[in-house]
């Protein structure tokens, strides 16, 4: 089965989506939601990607993101593999849990960002979920009326600055604007089984299909079909990539640092959500402080592209 390319450039818009595999809730439990919003919010850091808009629903996700390195397969094969890990981890599950790879359309920046904000924060009143859209606790609605410090990750301020420029009146148009319903053309838009991977005016389309000629479609790959990966194949991974034994994951020495002993850590805390308690046991370590530490550690190192590559060939061995 083929599928079409993805059109990857600098700075590119996207809006995804994905749904969860029939039957399946690809947001069970208080604990997935907040672990997704954690994965967009790492994944904003490691892969520069920005993060405008995102809701979360209880079977399918929507989220509105700018790539600014051309990396929209490499962010979302991070985000979605790393979420498949640990729900499968946590509920016992094997196999896929979207039904199949995410969709995603590439957006015109200059006309269709308000109208996209506008249609992802307005999910769960479309749905009936609520009849306030500051009561769902899964989009980043909360974010763009809050001047909280935990939204600051958020690429909200961009699309603040397109209702004005003053500060002090950005929020009151925001929701002015929200309260108004999607337009009709863009509930069409989503209404059709196959739309179009490319959303922006008659010049944006024609700018994409001409630096972008039409290819010869991607063969379709399917997702693994892994258990999440167990501590001691985390290990292996480790020690495979730096080419030590695993006995140098044990190691500790006053005032250096065993970096591949931390990026162990932080992947089994990461993937596999083990408590730190369980991390120390299987490194040695006395206390959650030196577990803690080195996660810190290796989160540093990731703003480094050469770490950030290792990192990415880990993950993809798993």
């Amino acid at each position: 089965m083929s599928r079409p390319l993805r059109i990857e450039f600098p700075d590119a818009w996207y809006h995804v989506m994905n749904r969860a595999r029939l039957g399946q809730e690809s947001f069970p439990a208080r604990e997935d939601y907040l672990g997704f919003i954690e994965l967009l919010m790492d994944a904003s850091e490691i892969f520069n990607m920005r993060v405008a808009a995102y809701c979360l629903m209880s079977s399918h996700y929507h989220v509105l993101i700018q790539t600014q390195d051309a990396n929209l397969a490499r962010c979302m094969r991070h985000i979605n593999g790393v979420y498949t890990q640990r729900y499968n981890a946590r509920n016992g599950c094997d196999g896929t849990l979207f039904r199949g790879r995410y969709k995603a359309i590439l957006v015109d920046g200059d006309s269709y960002l308000l109208e996209l904000v506008r249609y992802i924060h307005r999910n769960p009143l479309r749905a009936g979920i609520t009849d306030k859209l500051k009561d769902y606790l899964w989009s980043s609605h909360k974010g763009y009326i809050s001047k909280a410090k935990k939204w600051e990750w958020l690429h909200k301020n961009y699309i603040l600055d397109m209702f004005s420029k003053d500060k002090d009146l950005q929020t009151a148009a925001y929701k002015r604007f929200i309260s108004i319903e999607d337009s009709q053309e863009l509930i069409r838009y989503y209404s059709k089984k196959n739309m179009s991977s490319i959303q922006g005016s008659e010049k944006f389309i024609k700018w994409v299909k001409d630096r972008f000629p039409k290819k010869k479609k991607e063969k379709e790959i399917p997702e693994s079909k892994k258990l999440c990966p167990e501590v001691v194949d985390i290990k292996r991974a480790v020690c495979r990539h730096y080419k030590i034994g695993e006995a140098e994951l044990q190691k500790s020495r006053r005032g250096v640092e065993n970096e591949a002993r931390d990026l162990a850590i932080y992947l089994l805390r990461y993937i596999r959500s083990e408590r730190l308690e369980k991390i120390g046991e299987e490194f040695n370590l006395n206390n959650y402080s030196s577990v803690s530490n080195a996660i810190s550690r290796v989160k540093r190192r990731l703003r480094s592209n050469k770490f950030k590559k290792r990192y990415g060939q880990i993950l993809d061995s798993l």
